[in-house]
């Protein structure tokens, strides 16, 4: 299990790595008023890797590090991640502060929109619970060239949330804007592909497995 658990994150990023040049051109390319080109996100003046409105998984009292990931809901390379980051929180949530940023790609159909569904969600004080339901569901509707804002919608209710108010949020543009804030960053940051994960403000090559990822971490807490 661990070694298949290795191959298929060495493989997420492989993959990852090819469509990584091209999405940022996407990201970055000015909208040609067609829609067809999404928002134009421009790299913030002063980036930041973390920020005080970031959303942290865990918030230790005395965190010895933290650990940002930019992320995309729908990229594979990420979902790959996603239980090893889990495991690393269980291991080290009492040291370490660990922070999720969006950055959905453009050549995902519905990476914005979940995005904005995990945002949305966060306005209700749920964020962690949805971002952990669209990792462990992302089989189920990712890589899709349909609309799945009813299967989000549908999430959302499982969850316990005032549909009104998610629904009101899913569509205000400041919940756009909350999002393309995390891009500039990670823009500003050189952020060329998800996931890309920074270990106390610096950006690191993605590990690939749980035991190098861990073996890092324990050489910056033991410095």
């Amino acid at each position: 299990m661990k070694k298949l658990t290795k191959h298929l994150i060495v493989a997420a990023v492989l993959l990852a790595g090819f469509a990584a040049a091209l999405g940022s051109y996407l990201l970055l390319r000015p909208d040609d008023g067609s829609g067809s080109g999404g928002p134009d996100v421009r790299p913030v003046a002063r980036a930041m890797p973390v920020r005080e409105s970031s959303h942290r998984l865990t918030d230790p009292a005395d965190s010895e590090l933290t650990l940002v990931e930019f992320l995309d809901f729908e990229c594979e390379a990420c979902g790959a991640y996603f239980p090893v980051v889990e495991k690393l929180r269980e291991e080290y949530g009492d040291r370490v502060t660990f922070v999720a940023r969006y950055f959905p790609m453009p050549g995902h159909r519905n990476g914005e929109l979940a995005a904005r569904t995990a945002e949305a969600a966060a306005r209700q004080g749920k964020f962690e619970e949805m971002y952990t339901k669209l990792f462990t569901t992302q089989k189920e509707w990712g890589e899709s060239q349909e609309w799945k804002e009813d299967v989000f919608r549908g999430y959302a209710e499982g969850l316990g949330l005032d549909m009104k108010k998610f629904d009101a949020d899913l569509a205000d543009p400041e919940t756009a804007g909350r999002v393309q804030e995390d891009q500039r960053d990670g823009l500003g940051l050189e952020v060329q592909g998800t996931p890309t994960f920074f270990l106390d403000g610096r950006k690191i090559p993605n590990p690939g497995s749980y035991e190098q990822f861990k073996a890092l971490i324990d050489e910056r807490l033991s410095d």
